[in-house]
């Protein structure tokens, strides 16, 4: 079981019951998914930049990612239907756990002057979204080695039925909320 796991069983959920008087466990907000994209507007004409990303997002969350589709087009950008326009993966179980722990004790506080994370990128039914400007911050990233600085998004999904419920999920994990 994973570090942050066994911490969100044994101290979060029974804070969380408390605080919020649940008269069921199954009411207790859990994390049900994280989801990582990074858009690549450069990806449509160059091939090998599409899979260094691929590269760099596999090697960030441990999982295979996959290439997301334009859905329409769009003369203005010079963008078919089909073409590839980024790259994203959806963590579940165990490997949301391990990316969670190192996103919150190990990347964002390798971020230059950070302060904190938003608690207001709640988007009103319990979701979280979270954008770093660049991949470097993750140790499996070699500096070397990465063609160009890439921003990500991450959306951590839960089943609280509030903003608040998944404020104070995120808060007693550990998430770094500024003031």
């Amino acid at each position: 079981m994973t570090r942050l796991k066994k911490k969100y069983l044994e101290e979060v959920a029974p804070a969380l019951m408390q605080k919020f008087q649940y008269k069921s466990v199954m009411q207790i907000p859990r994390l049900d998914k994280i989801v990582v994209s990074v858009g690549c507007g450069d990806c449509k004409d160059n091939a090998k930049a599409l899979e260094a990303v691929i590269k760099d997002i596999t090697a960030i969350t441990g999982q295979k990612a996959v290439a997301t589709v334009a859905k329409k087009s769009v003369a203005n950008f010079k963008l078919r239907e089909g073409m590839h326009v980024g790259v994203k993966v959806t963590l579940r179980q165990d490997k949301m756990w391990e990316f969670l722990d190192r996103l919150l004790n190990v990347a964002l506080p390798r971020v230059r002057d950070f302060h904190g994370i938003s608690p207001d990128a709640f988007d009103g039914r319990g979701n979280y979204s979270l954008g770093l400007k660049e991949q470097i911050i993750f140790p499996e990233i070699d500096y070397d080695k990465i063609e160009k600085l890439r921003g990500m998004n991450i959306a951590i999904c839960t089943t609280a039925a509030t903003d608040e419920e998944a404020r104070e999920l995120l808060r007693l994990m550990g998430a770094p909320f500024e003031n």
